[in-house]
């Protein structure tokens, strides 16, 4: 099993209600000091993080719910703009608030998802002109990785190693155009190679997490052994998310 491809939908699912019951089991650690604390993304506090999580579950959760009337939406009303106002607006609640919003919010979109049957996966969605197997995926990377970004006791080394497998084959865009990119996991039956074999090769070793982590441009937990013709060498800067 090398990526989400190998995943059945229906454990997708799984692994998304897991990843949602471990948030609703952090959330009461939050305090009012706590959640105006920097986050792992610049310029936003633990705050905004949340109130993203708290306005991405509907928004997805509603992709599922119109798919299965065989309608489209986009995930929000308003587009971008909207989603920055409202995370900014959302940001400025206290902990117990945060902290309602969110449960409310994953509550929400484990009905949406528990609602589609086997049949449903490849009714097509408006995000992104996908499915809604991508849009569960989807779902799994936003709520993964800002629980992460978060900071409130879950970071990208505790990502499960199917998280990891499909982060490394749906991020392989990110990887730099003029290299042969060669990440191989040092616990872990993995490497994947990405870019022109005939360019010049950068490696990049490291546990699964850590290489997921970097490639979705998280910190990782242990520095990564990256070596360029035999000599060690900065991890190279990395493309656009796609």
């Amino acid at each position: 099993m090398t990526g989400a491809h190998a995943l059945p939908a229906e454990a997708v699912r799984a692994a998304v209600e897991a990843s949602q019951e471990r948030l609703r089991t952090l959330l009461p650690t939050l305090t009012d000091d706590g959640v105006r604390e920097a986050s792992e993304l610049p310029g936003w506090t633990r705050a905004h993080v949340l109130s993203h999580i708290e306005g991405v579950a509907p928004a997805l959760a509603r992709q599922a719910r119109y798919a299965l009337r065989g309608e489209l939406i986009e995930p929000y009303d308003g587009g971008r703009p909207a989603r920055a106002a409202a995370i900014e607006a959302g940001a400025v609640r206290t902990a117990a608030a945060l902290g309602d919003a969110v449960r409310a919010a994953l509550a929400e979109a484990s009905a949406a998802w528990a609602a589609v049957g086997p049949a449903d996966w490849t009714r097509p969605v408006k995000h992104r002109d996908s499915d809604l197997r991508a849009a569960l995926l989807c779902w799994w990377r936003e709520l993964e990785i800002h629980t992460a970004d978060a900071r409130i006791g879950h970071g990208p080394r505790d990502w499960p190693r199917e998280l990891c497998h499909h982060l490394l084959e749906h991020l392989a865009p990110r990887a730099p155009e003029d290299l042969h990119l060669v990440l191989t996991a040092t616990d872990d039956a993995f490497t994947r190679r990405y870019g022109d074999a005939d360019a010049p090769t950068v490696t990049v070793d490291g546990p699964l997490t850590d290489l997921a982590a970097w490639l979705a441009g998280r910190t990782p937990h242990h520095p990564l052994d990256c070596r360029r013709s035999g000599r060690t060498v900065p991890p190279p800067e990395l493309l656009d998310w796609p």
